[in-house]
């Protein structure tokens, strides 16, 4: 979860050319499956596509979308400056975990992603729906590692095995002090 402040801002009114002060606000934010699927479902478009960048309205939007706050006044997300923007993009970038994926994987994934595409990851792993307020970071990581572990045992070409077996001879060798 990640809490920000919007800081009071002094606002002109050009109606009754007088300056008034905003109230500073206090929201608790989480980028989760349940924020990112609200935001689709207003945008229409897939939020986790890296291709397009999203335009001010929509990253505000997204803001809204995760805000955990009850009853927020519409005006704090006026506020919002480029530096609270940046503050939230560091955070949706957040592994949340310490789980790590070696680079053997090759492979590319051309498929759009999607809140639907999420569900039916989870609905296939049967991973409980309350994960859906998780870290989206944190719950794709999940859902990855059911994806390893569900996948056969890769089986180990000649040249693999004979390099695994001379390590352990070589390791074997040296632990005993001997020399074959």
């Amino acid at each position: 979860m990640l809490d920000i402040t919007i800081p009071a801002k002094e606002l002109f009114d050009e109606s009754t050319n007088t300056f008034s002060m905003s109230k500073s606000y206090h929201l608790q934010l989480e980028h989760s499956l349940i924020s990112l699927s609200k935001w689709e479902s207003k945008w229409l478009k897939p939020f986790l596509q890296t291709k397009v960048e999203k335009t001010i309205p929509e990253t505000i939007d997204y803001i809204r979308c995760m805000t955990l706050t009850q009853n927020v006044d519409p005006e704090a997300y006026t506020l919002i400056t480029s530096e609270i923007i940046e503050q939230v993009s560091a955070y949706i970038k957040e592994p949340m975990t310490a789980t790590t994926f070696s680079k053997n994987n090759n492979t590319v994934n051309r498929e759009i992603i999607t809140a639907e595409i999420i569900y039916y990851w989870m609905i296939t792993f049967n991973v409980p729906f309350e994960c859906q307020k998780w870290h989206l970071n944190k719950l794709l990581t999940l859902i990855n590692v059911c994806n390893i572990k569900n996948q056969p045992a890769k089986k180990m070409g000649k040249k693999e095995i004979y390099s695994r077996n001379s390590a352990l001879n070589a390791m074997r060798r040296n632990n005993l002090n001997t020399t074959g």
